[in-house]
């Protein structure tokens, strides 16, 4: 969009806009002519660029302001990675008084972009307040009217203008001049609609200030959007001899009749656990027992037998070709494959032999096993990255590259934060040079400050404590965290279990608890993922521990999912109405546009998504959860209308609206205020779409 940069404004290098105060001097002065602070999206002084999708909404904000009294405008400004100005939008203060300025700019596609915000005079907005004031009190009159025309009448020989708007202003100035028209009437052609749109559209401008710009990385949708679904594919077909009691594990080819099934209920990734040789020195048997049976498949995280390592397909699960086959079938029924990427090794891996280095060792001359004490992990060897850093780099994008050449566009990485930030930042950044459309998940249950920097360092997205936020005050102060405090370099993927997260709330809550689980997952952030029995309610946990007994990471588990499914004992039908909300509904697939509202119950959480898409409809989703799953709870809920930004046409005589429930299909009238009653026995939760 063209820009109004005809008056003077003493632009200077890095866009700082103050004047030399010497000739042929720079100024080394660090406030411009308004000061600009305080910029976001920017992540450590703009040292690593702030994280986007294609078509996401991302808010920006600065803090903006200037001496005296006249208005000030504040535009943030998009460019292409080719340099090229794409968006214009004019940021709104937020609060009074507080030169708190935000908006939301949409990337188009993938790339390194960069943004900007732009502080200025506003002339327009300084004559209109002034006008206002002054002619209400009988001051000034002409002298305001004929400012007015003057303003306007300049405006309207503005070429960078549309013919439409300059005839706007043109007959506007001719207004405000004309003395033989009552004032009122003369004030009000200077104000009307027509005027205030086309300077909405290109503002009056001068005295433009310009902040630095800041880094972008828009990256491909599934970076940030996408519903995940694990399962084990040595489960997948496997069938226990009742005669004998032995397992046959299932295989890739066997595995792939899933795909269809799992495709059904709406999912967009398909995770894999490893699927190497597993070792078989200190191989754990079922529930993570010390001693293993000659036929228990021990942990496939205890990655490396004689068969191979990290680069190898466990001769149970098939080959390449069937590895290939799987990728193919799945990528036709609209799935990504996601395979998990474990740098550790079991004993028996090849490593082990050809490189000791690559390893601890102890003063006994051992190799030092993993270890989360109490916890102990005999059969997994953990990677030092101190002795050899190069050769073992190397040796690991090697075998990414492997993957990525058998068509994983996507790695769950493995406890990342027991690995050194700076490889991270070196292996995501090689990868993403050759092949920028591979996304990395952290599965990093630690402290804040690894998460955040592995976040940092380019993984697209991350494990969170999601599943340890059950009350509203704790889901409230998350939700926060994850839409705002993080999300310039964060990507919450809310998985609602894993095989070593079964949580007391799952094991205890019933099937409510499943349902309010799936819901505030689905609905909270663009990421979410399901592992495998989570649909059959499946809740009971190894007596002790946060995990489910007869674990799947060290036994094979046989399920009969179109039984369950077909006795009424299967979650998976509502899990398919949640990712088909998602798919309808763009609010629900961003991050930053999450707004909280109030209830006046503490176990009921409400908050609301909204999005106004390319072609101007706006799409707002209210999303009311019972968090308590042993219960009926009733509260009257208070809606932030600002937020809704609900049209005057969609309100009747009271100011209420229509919402439709796309859970149970329900309608309603809603207002600011509104009672609710949810009994988390029949439904928890209301997914409600504005109708506009």
């Amino acid at each position: 969009m063209a820009q109004d940069r005809r008056r003077p404004s003493h632009h200077l290098a890095k866009g700082r806009d103050v004047p030399a105060l010497e000739p042929n001097i720079p100024s080394k002065l660090r406030f411009g002519r308004f000061p600009i602070t305080d910029v976001s999206p920017v992540v450590e002084g703009g040292a690593f660029p702030a994280k986007a999708v294609v078509g996401e909404g991302i808010a920006v904000g600065a803090t903006a302001f200037r001496e005296g009294h006249d208005a000030l405008g504040v535009t943030a400004v998009l460019y292409s990675p080719k340099g090229k100005e794409k968006q214009r939008v004019r940021l709104r203060e937020q609060g009074q008084g507080l030169d708190r300025w935000h908006g939301l700019l949409t990337p188009t596609k993938e790339g390194e972009w960069t943004f900007t915000i732009e502080a200025w005079h506003d002339r327009y907005g300084t004559w209109h307040h002034n006008a206002d004031v002054k002619i209400a009190a009988g001051i000034d009159v002409e002298l305001m009217l004929a400012e007015g025309a003057a303003l306007l009448r300049e405006a309207g020989d503005d070429e960078a203008r549309t013919p439409e708007d300059r005839r706007t202003f043109r007959a506007a100035a001719q207004a405000l001049a004309d003395s033989s028209r009552p004032v009122e009437e003369r004030l009000a052609a200077g104000e009307s609609e027509e005027v205030l749109a086309a300077v909405e559209r290109l503002p009056i401008r001068e005295l433009v200030t310009e902040s630095q710009h800041f880094p972008l990385l828009v990256e491909r949708e599934r970076a940030g959007r996408g519903a995940w679904y694990e399962f084990f594919p040595r489960s997948e077909g496997a069938r226990r001899d009742p005669a004998t009691g032995e397992w046959t594990s299932g295989t890739l080819r066997t595995a792939a009749e899933r795909l269809p099934g799992v495709a059904s209920m709406g999912f967009d990734v398909i995770y894999l656990p490893p699927i190497h040789p597993i070792g078989r020195a200190f191989r754990k048997g079922p529930n993570n027992t010390l001693t293993a049976g000659p036929n228990d498949p021990g942990s496939p995280w205890a990655i490396g037998a004689a068969e191979g390592g990290h680069d190898a397909i466990h001769p149970d699960l098939g080959t390449f070709e069937d590895f290939d086959a799987f990728v193919a079938r799945a990528e036709e029924l609209g799935l990504e494959v996601a395979l998990d990427l474990a740098l550790q090794a079991s004993p028996d891996h090849p490593w082990a032999t050809s490189h000791p280095e690559w390893f601890t060792r102890r003063v006994d001359g051992s190799i030092a096993y993993a270890e989360n004490p109490p916890k102990k992990y005999q059969d997994i060897y953990p990677l030092n990255f101190d002795n050899d850093p190069e050769g073992l780099s190397k040796e690991i994008l090697r075998i990414v590259n492997l993957w990525i050449d058998h068509g994983v566009k996507i790695f769950r990485v493995d406890n990342p934060h027991t690995k050194p930030v700076w490889f991270w930042e070196w292996l995501l950044g090689k990868v993403a040079k050759k092949n920028p459309e591979v996304v990395f998940l952290a599965e990093a249950f630690t402290r804040p400050a690894m998460m955040k920097a592995l976040g940092r360092a380019g993984f697209q997205q991350s494990y969170t404590y999601f599943t340890w936020r059950n009350t509203r005050a704790e889901l409230e102060e998350f939700f926060m965290m994850i839409s705002r405090e993080w999300a310039p370099f964060y990507r919450p993927n809310l998985f609602v279990n894993t095989p070593d997260i079964l949580t007391e709330y799952l094991q205890f809550g019933g099937h409510p608890a499943f349902k309010i689980r799936a819901v505030l997952a689905s609905t909270a952030s663009p990421l979410w993922g399901v592992y495998a029995g989570y649909e059959l309610f499946e809740h009971v946990a190894r007596p002790g521990a946060e995990e489910y007994i007869d674990n799947e990471k060290y036994e094979y588990k046989q399920r009969d999912w179109a039984a369950e499914e077909a006795a009424g004992r299967s979650l998976a039908p509502y899990i398919t109405r949640l990712n088909e909300i998602r798919r309808t509904h763009p609010a629900l697939l961003d991050l930053q546009n999450l707004t909280l509202h109030s209830s006046t119950d503490d176990a009921t959480v409400v908050y609301s998504k909204h999005k106004v898409l390319p072609d101007g409809r706006k799409d707002t989703v209210i999303v009311v959860v019972n968090v308590d799953p042993h219960s009926a709870r009733e509260s009257t809920v208070t809606l932030d209308l600002a937020a809704l930004e609900l049209d005057p046409g969609m309100l009747d005589a009271e100011g209420r609206f229509r919402v439709d429930d796309l859970l149970s299909g329900q309608s309603w009238q809603w207002g600011e205020h509104n009672y609710v009653r949810l009994d988390a026995h029949v439904e928890p939760a209301h997914i409600l779409h504005v109708r506009r």
